[in-house]
Parts: structure tokens; sequence; C-alpha cells
């Protein structure tokens, strides 16, 4: 399941996400599940025809991760896994961060750093640049629905509906449902 919150320059994206690090850190190992959300810019393209034809808009680059993730085989709710990339190197995340507020209450962390853009985007080494006052603006105000999506996602994983085990899950590379 992918959702898509699109501002001005900056997009949300909300992704399930079944995993399995082929290079885990010690205590990191064995599948992994729950919500990826990045924060991505957005692309708007040309027009392909009239004036009233759709515009293509590209979903690009990510900015910053956070992954409330789980290890399978703990206990729902132990958010045991769950981490964030402060920062990326182009397309690839730098090192997992844990943070023990992060885990303790992620989506009440979560609601916080989107409330604050600026704050995550000097955190992430991104310039302010990168984002309009619109952007700032409608994150913000739109923060209480993404962590509700994150929210339902979240719930659909334990559930079992979500961040299922791939059927080729023989493989340490499996990652399933994730759009991100």
């Amino acid at each position: 399941m992918l959702y898509l919150f699109g501002f001005e320059r900056i997009g949300v994206a909300v992704s399930d996400i079944y995993f399995v690090d082929p290079n885990p850190e010690a205590g990191q190992e064995g599948a992994e599940r729950g919500v990826r959300l990045e924060l991505r810019r957005l692309e708007p393209g040309e027009l392909k025809g009239s004036i009233y034809s759709a515009r293509p808009i590209t979903v690009d680059r990510p900015l910053w991760r956070v992954d409330l993730l789980e290890s399978v085989t703990g206990t729902p709710g132990s958010f045991d896994r769950t981490h964030h990339h402060p920062s990326l190197h182009g397309w690839e995340p730098g090192r997992r961060v844990f943070d023990k507020e992060l885990s303790g209450e992620p989506l009440k962390w979560l609601g916080e750093r989107l409330a604050d853009l600026e704050g995550v985007l000097d955190a992430a080494g991104v310039s302010r640049d990168e984002v309009s006052p619109a952007d700032v603006a409608g994150l913000r105000e739109r923060a209480p629905e993404i962590v509700d999506t994150v929210s339902r996602l979240l719930g659909d994983v334990r559930s079992g509906t979500l961040a299922t085990v791939p059927g080729d899950a023989e493989g340490a590379d499996s990652v399933r449902a994730s759009w991100l």
C-alpha cells in the first residue's frame, strides 16, 4: 500500500514494508516489517498534450526517512527495530539511528517532526531552499492526517494484511510491498 501526500515542492510517501537486511548489524538479524515514511522531492513535468492534459509529477529523491519497524519474531508494538535516517546521500540512506523517544512514542515523535519541516531539513543537512513556505505550512497542517495514515498502516501490518512474507522469502534480500 502506498500513500502520497503532495505539497508544492515536497511530498510525503508512506508505505508498508517487509524487509530482511542482507548485512545486519549485531542484534538486527531476521525479518522486519512495518511502515516506511519518506520526505521526497516532487518534480512537475511538462504537459504532454493540451493545456487541459494531466501534468506528469515525479516523486523524486528522498530527503529524510523514518522506518517504524518491528522484528517479525518480536512482540507486536515493541518498535524494536524502529529508527530513522536523519540524512541521506543521494538515494542511499545513512546509517540507522535509533532514538528512545522514537521507539517509545513513534507516532508522537513523527508528528512533531512533520510539524517542524525546517528542523528536519536542518538536521538532514538539506537546504531550506529545497522547500517553499507552502510546503512548510502544508506539511504542518497535514501532519495529523499523515500520522493517522501511518497508524492505520501499522494496524494493517499487525493484523497480517500488509507487509507479509514474500513468496520467495528464501533469499536474504527479500523485500515486499514497499514502494519506497
